[in-house]
């Protein structure tokens, strides 16, 4: 995921300046990355009732990209939303809500709807990760276009990567990364031929973590503990660079410190003291950790890959964050050793190490079945921050520990010297033989249910005054696919709905998080009945508590689109509220008069 590359010690000649020919090779590059971030994306464009294998994930994130599109353009709090979850609303500052996607993304959302917007956005991450560090190898650590472009490749197009790029935009979107070390690692001459390069860089590199925050701060803690790791590997192993670089570094730092303190200081106060803000995690994240047997396994994504092995070794499948394959690993052991004079290569090495080990989590699983031996990161679970971290996912640092490797191997073999074509072609051989089983697949995709017509074409509209809302059947589906969330992304917004995907507090009084709204009687009962497709015997008490979870949800209407155990619910919402109505596309009950 994050790790950090030194610019101190290595900084070949630029390509900026280069002629034309020379930046056309670059643009081919990145046309590469790109070409490829949407062929692996194709099984979803033109197909807007398909989405990624994980639905209620993309879901979500539709959603955000959407509500960001509805900020900008209506000049709504971006921060909060009153269109989801009502009456209460969502905070979305203390959820993923994507804004440095989202805003950036807007005309694309706004022109084409949110499912399109999704699938550029995830075109981005990939490509844009893959590009950045390719930028920033090609411009600080490899004279070699090849080599760089390699280790982008991988970087971008990991099998963690591919594997979070279909569900958590706010893990894949990683382009700032190299960006925020770049800025970071300054060279020793910038110092010294531009004065005030201390405040211009960390002015930049400032602006750049508040963008970062807005894409997704799990992220950037990531960077910032990859970072320290690093910044203390290179110290043992450099100790002289490191005490003449440290000064200028820690001025940087703190430029950028004070830039981003002013600049979010609002926006963290809203996230944790704002409407809505919750304390805790909704899930246990120290239940996500990977198997070890994980890093020389495929992954489900690639062309080796099935579902059986990653299913017993990594928590789901947007997890698979190790799956390096035993070829990779051993290159890379290989080019630490042959290259360990280098202190760049023995922090690349000790940081890739350290977060391998963490993501195993607090005991150590081997082949699925639990060994009993302790794991490292029990050490560091209980400090803050770590202790929300989800263990799984540290394993994200060493792809592009994994990616700079590769690059400076593949850039020492051709520079070098000593060897000939012989031994280039053999070692070029051996990374094309590490990395030809990681070659991704298509990302899979899953039906969902359309959103209803009467709900796209908007023939809701002459029910639904002002301050009140469209209830989806069933009303309330906390972590699972909400149908509701769906409807509202795809038509922009344009009518406020109760429940919905996202963590909020458990309620007025308990701010522990949880999943989604906390439940109302009725939505217990009829998604059961979605669930089991049995219809309950009701009572009247069971009707006077529908009419009351309606009016707390200041309905207007409800609506039943396609299910799978349609037809029970139907027949159970007829007994709660009075016969319904067909509608293009399902089921409508009209219920301001009951609800008043």
């Amino acid at each position: 995921m994050t790790t950090g590359t030194t610019s101190e010690t290595t900084s070949p000649p630029a390509a900026a300046g280069a002629p034309r020919p020379a930046r056309l090779r670059d643009l081919l590059v990145v046309a590469g990355y790109l070409g490829l971030a949407v062929l692996l994306t194709s099984a979803q464009w033109g197909r807007p009732w398909s989405l990624f294998h994980q639905a209620g994930d993309q879901i979500l994130f539709e959603w955000m990209l959407a509500n960001a599109a509805d900020a900008v353009v209506a000049g709504e709090n971006p921060l909060h939303s009153a269109a989801l979850n009502a009456p209460d609303g969502v905070n979305l500052m203390a959820n993923t809500s994507v804004l440095g996607l989202g805003v950036p993304l807007t005309p694309v959302t706004v022109l084409f709807g949110s499912q399109v917007a999704f699938c550029v956005a995830v075109v981005c991450c990939l490509a844009g990760t893959a590009a950045a560090w390719y930028a920033l190898l090609r411009r600080r650590l490899v004279t070699s276009r090849s080599a760089a472009a390699v280790g982008g490749l991988i970087c971008g197009f990991a099998p963690g990567m591919i594997a979070q790029a279909s569900a958590h935009l706010h893990i894949a979107a990683q382009f700032l990364v190299p960006a925020i070390l770049a800025l970071l690692f300054r060279p020793a001459s910038a110092a010294v031929h531009r004065p005030g390069d201390a405040w211009w860089s960390g002015l930049g590199l400032g602006l750049l973590l508040v963008w970062q925050v807005f894409i997704g701060e799990e992220v950037l803690v990531f960077l910032a503990l990859a970072v320290g790791v690093f910044a203390v590997g290179y110290a043992l192993a450099d100790s002289d660079a490191a005490r003449r670089l440290a000064p200028a570094l820690f001025g940087r730092l703190a430029v950028a410190a004070g830039v981003a303190a002013a600049l979010l200081a609002y926006p963290l106060w809203f996230q944790f003291h704002g409407p809505q803000h919750y304390s805790g995690m909704a899930f246990d994240t120290h239940g996500f950790q990977l198997d070890a047997a994980s890093f020389t396994a495929s992954a489900r994504q690639t062309v080796l890959g099935d579902d059986w092995l990653p299913g017993l070794l990594s928590p789901n499948p947007t997890e698979e964050n190790s799956f390096f394959g035993p070829g990779l690993l051993v290159l890379a052991v290989v080019i630490v050793i042959w290259q360990w004079r280098r202190p760049l290569v023995r922090a690349l090495g000790g940081c890739g190490v350290v977060f391998a080990l963490l993501s195993l989590g607090t005991e150590v699983r081997v082949d699925g079945a639990a060994t009993g031996i302790p794991g490292p990161y029990r050490l560091v679970a209980g400090l803050p921050l770590l202790d929300l971290a989800v263990p799984a996912r540290f394993a994200l640092i060493c792809v592009p520990v994994l990616g700079v490797l590769v690059a400076l191997s593949l850039d020492r073999v051709r520079t070098a010297r000593g060897p000939g074509l012989p031994v280039r072609l053999l070692w070029a051989g051996a990374v094309a033989a590490a990395l030809l089983p990681l070659v991704p697949t298509p990302i899979r995709v899953v039906p969902v249910a359309p959103v209803p017509a009467f709900v796209a074409d908007g023939g809701w509209r002459a029910l639904v005054p002002p301050g009140r809302t469209v209830v989806a059947v069933p009303p309330v589906t906390g972590a699972g696919r909400s149908a509701v969330m769906l409807w509202s992304a795809r038509t922009g917004l344009a009518f406020p709905a109760p429940g919905g995907y996202f963590i909020g507090p458990s309620g007025p009084d308990d701010p522990a998080a949880r999943w989604g709204a906390p439940d109302r009687p009725t939505s217990v009962l009829l998604r059961r009945v979605a669930e089991t497709g049995m219809v309950p015997v009701l009572t009247d008490a069971d009707r006077r508590q529908a009419v009351d979870d309606l009016r707390h949800w200041r309905a207007a209407v409800v609506v039943l689109g396609l299910l799978e155990h349609g037809d029970p619910v139907r027949r159970t919402v007829d007994d709660l509220l009075g016969p319904g109505r067909p509608v293009d596309g399902g089921w409508l009950w009209d219920v301001r008069g009951q609800v008043g």
